[in-house]
């Protein structure tokens, strides 16, 4: 697997908007033949970053992305909340101003979004309330009213469990057979004397359509099996995603320190699971998104390609690349690279197919020469075309 480097300049119809309190560019390009930026939302002193979101599909056909906009800094434990914009246009144009969606219910914030259709048509709103670096867990919030209004919150976590749990953002997902599965990394429990950055794999199920939820029997924490010959012993696991495969097995990635993206299955629904092995994805520490291509059926990739890279970019998320799959993610072709600043971060992307061809991709594009890699959010649109042997 290699990166074959297709950076491409921007070729912007339209004109730039003020909005609230920030600068946002919004662009309006002719019929797309690669990657275009559809939507920018910009930092500013009062707004220094957006990122995490995700996008669903309304009944009046519009398209709805949901971010977690902060105010109180670019760190991950500083103040925000969820807001959104909107696309009547299939994601070409977006609204210019910002609705509220979530205030901050969290003693630090809200943050890391997952929006899904459930099977029995409400909309699912799972997010991470972050309390402290002991206390970070996903709730769950429905609506059905199109987004208009949101339930009261449901815990995933319990007090019992109660812990530092990272879940990404696009993250959860219902399985072929009605299941709700949450994957997530603890890295802090009761048991643990403070925050750690290996976290423990694990996912929460639900088989009532999100009211109640447990906790899967199996837990991997990165330990090597006795007989491997691991030098530098325990392999950081951290930010997993799932995605069901056609034989109705589960294939679960995750970010490492071990050079790719780690894979794990399960034959049960995300109940149990095998130990994560190293992946084709060569990845730095990294998280990379993985769905089905609705019209192909393939497996698509989207995450930073380390293989061949330059030495000088070792451990940096760039590029951003894509690279799809004939086999449930048995094996992949050569990837394509969308981005490829060398100061470019680009990564906790959100995918979303159109009805005409694209893929909608909500991801962090910060630019390190000038700001945090994570404050700048962009909304790319990619010919479904466009990816490699997609077809």
């Amino acid at each position: 697997m290699h990166v074959q480097s297709v950076f491409r300049g921007l070729t912007i119809i339209g004109l730039s908007l003020f909005a609230t309190d920030r600068f946002v560019t919004q662009y309006a390009v002719a019929e797309e033949s690669g990657p275009r930026i559809a939507l920018e939302l910009a930092p500013s002193e009062s707004n220094p970053r957006n990122s995490e979101g995700d996008f669903i599909r309304l009944s009046d056909d519009r398209i709805l992305l949901v971010y977690t906009h902060f105010t109180g800094g670019g760190g991950d434990n500083a103040s925000a909340h969820l807001a959104s914009r909107v696309s009547s246009d299939e994601g070409k144009t977006w609204s210019s101003e910002d609705a509220l969606v979530l205030e901050n219910e969290g003693g630090e914030n809200v943050m890391s979004v997952s929006l899904l259709r459930l099977a029995d048509g409400r909309i699912a709103l799972l997010y991470l309330r972050k309390n402290s670096w002991d206390d970070c867990r996903p709730w769950l919030r429905f609506s059905e009213d199109e987004a208009k209004t949101w339930s009261e919150p449901v815990e995933v976590v319990p007090e019992s469990l109660i812990g530092y749990y990272v879940v990404n953002n696009d993250r959860l997902v219902q399985l072929s057979d009605g299941r709700l599965v949450i994957p997530a990394a603890r890295h802090n429990d009761p048991s643990m004397e403070k925050f750690s950055g290996q976290g423990v794999l694990v996912c929460f199920l639900s088989d009532d359509g999100g009211r109640t939820w447990r906790k899967s029997r199996t837990e991997w924490d990165g330990t090597p099996a006795p007989g491997d010959d691991v030098a530098s012993g325990r392999t950081t696991l951290q930010e997993p995603g799932v995605v069901e495969r056609k034989d109705g097995s589960l294939l679960m990635f995750a970010r490492t320190n071990g050079g790719s993206q780690f894979f794990s299955e399960s034959k049960d629904g995300g109940d149990t699971w095998t130990r994560p092995v190293p992946s084709p994805l060569i990845s730095p520490v990294s998280p990379a998104t993985i769905e089905r291509l609705p019209d192909t059926g393939e497996l698509v990739a989207f995450w930073n390609d380390h293989a061949e890279i330059d030495p000088e970019l070792r451990g940096k998320r760039t590029p951003f690349s894509a690279a799809t799959s004939p086999d449930d993610g048995r094996s992949w072709r050569a990837s394509k690279a969308l981005y490829d600043s060398p100061t470019g971060w680009y990564c906790y992307t959100a995918l979303f197919p159109t009805r005409d061809g694209h893929l909608l991709l909500a991801h962090c594009a910060g630019d390190r020469s000038r700001e945090n890699g994570l404050a700048r959010l962009h909304v790319t649109r990619l010919p479904v075309a466009w990816l490699p042997a997609a077809r």
